[in-house]
């Protein structure tokens, strides 16, 4: 099933913005520069004070709320003269939208797993890694596996693909990606979102296809369906000869010393492409010659 992705646009509040606020309050000034997109842009609002709660642009909000959120991950949307988590519960998973650094990109977390890596990097500043790392350029056609927040299905016609075919198996995921502001980029035409099972719309792909592959996957014991040697024949197949595939594996393993991107390496191996472990992006590139 195609998706047509549509950015609702909503204010709002991360740990950052609340202690903008807090700072203007302290220091009685009436306007305060405030981001309402997590970073992206900021405005000049007024704010005013009555003891428990401060009223921002109409919305009342209490103080109180506003002090847990300085110390936590939580990201909050001014609606209905509400405030509300970015945060739901759907077919027994707990999805939320997190917040990550000042002025950067947040990532999604399900079950209390990020899915990206924010570790010394901005999800934003990992994906566009990823882009680079698989010679992303104009004209070239993108399959990107696992879309999530957007990210590299939007890097990738920043970097001038001609277009990207974006899979994602589960809707939820796209819902958030909805409020997200960093992800408003997927309403670009040249993105098309399909939800599906990869496994399964692969083979409906014709060969040879795609000039670059993007496989992002969850980790192994979430999808090990998307790290099996019967997908990559796919992936091999629907990637044009010159092809490049980038595929993400994290460190799973690593603390029993297990190598689990030997493993990968091994079956991307037995299926025809040459293979390079990149450890500075937790993944692999794999080529077809």
């Amino acid at each position: 099933m195609e998706y047509k992705y549509v950015y609702h646009k909503k204010k709002l509040i991360s740990r950052y913005t609340a202690t903008k606020i807090i700072e203007a309050l302290n220091t009685s000034r009436g306007y305060v520069k405030l981001s309402f997109d997590l970073g992206i842009s900021e405005e000049d609002v007024k704010i005013m004070n009555y003891d428990s709660i401060v009223v921002i642009d109409g919305f009342k909000i209490e103080i109180d709320l506003l002090k847990e959120l300085i110390d936590s991950n939580d990201i909050y949307c001014l609606e209905d003269e509400d405030i509300v988590k970015v945060a739901f519960y759907a077919d027994g998973k707990y999805y939320k939208l997190r917040y990550v650094a000042e002025k950067a990109a947040p990532t999604l977390e399900i079950n209390g797993i990020h899915m990206h890596r924010i570790v010394g990097v901005t999800p934003w500043e990992d994906s566009l890694m990823k882009v680079k790392a698989a010679k992303i350029q104009r004209g070239l056609k993108v399959l990107d596996i696992c879309t999530g927040l957007g990210y590299t299905a939007i890097a990738s016609i920043n970097m001038g693909a001609s277009s990207v075919v974006s899979v994602e198996k589960d809707i939820n995921v796209l819902k958030i990606a909805e409020i997200n502001p960093w992800s408003r980029g997927l309403e670009d035409n040249r993105i098309k979102i399909i939800v599906e099972d990869a496994t399964k719309i692969i083979h409906e792909m014709e060969e040879g296809s795609f000039d670059r592959i993007i496989h992002d996957p969850p980790r192994f014991q979430l999808a090990g369906e998307l790290y099996s040697m019967e997908f990559y024949k796919e992936l091999y197949r629907v990637l044009k000869f010159g092809g490049i595939l980038y595929h993400y594996t994290g460190q799973p393993g690593v603390k029993r010393r297990v190598n689990f991107v030997k493993g990968v390496s091994n079956r991307l191996r037995s299926v025809g492409f040459k293979v390079e472990v990149r450890k500075d992006l937790m993944g692999v590139l794999a080529f077809k010659f």
